[in-house]
């Protein structure tokens, strides 16, 4: 065997091993990383939160104190507006989009119930031949309002003052 020169460097012998030695600092560093943002943006467990907010409206009616039941509605018949059931329905074109619409009726006098639906399931039936295209962008919205305020209308004969959207959702 020849041995190196003085004057020439010595052969590396562990440059593979600290290849993998790298390899495996970054994954583990990657691996624990990920762990941990995994846990802070991962949904909680919903049934512990479930049972905790039980445990905890148990334990205020056991203490006496008053349980908040949230602001009252508005869309009340006394008040002269009624809040129609959400539509869900799809579209005409493309027909795998849905639509849900939360609509209320401002009714000129006492709300007729019966009314009231039949305005529900003509808006249902008219939302069913609207396309994407017709309801895109604001002018788009706006369309959609003035013709389902002009359907109103027609089937009120002059009833319902106005139509009031609630929510609208486009999936």
């Amino acid at each position: 065997m020849e041995e190196p020169a003085e004057g020439a460097p010595a052969k590396k012998k562990g440059g593979m091993v600290m290849t993998i030695v790298g390899v495996l600092v970054v994954t583990l560093v990657g691996a624990g990383g990920g762990w941990v943002l995994g846990g802070m943006i991962a949904p909680k467990n919903p049934e512990a939160d479930k049972a905790a907010a039980e445990e905890h409206a148990a334990a205020a009616g056991a203490h006496g104190e008053k349980k908040e039941e949230g602001l009252p509605h508005i869309s009340t018949a006394a008040a002269g507006v009624v809040q129609l059931e959400p539509i869900t329905t799809n579209l005409a074109y493309p027909s795998d989009n849905w639509v849900r619409l939360e609509v209320a009726l401002a009714f000129n006098g006492p709300p007729e119930l019966i009314m009231a639906e039949q305005i529900h399931q003509d808006i249902t039936a008219y939302m069913r031949t609207v396309s994407l295209q017709q309801i895109e962008g604001p002018r788009g919205f706006q369309y959609l309002k003035d013709d389902i305020q002009e359907r109103v209308d027609l089937r009120s004969q002059g009833k319902v003052s106005k139509v009031m959207f609630r929510t609208f959702v486009i999936e």
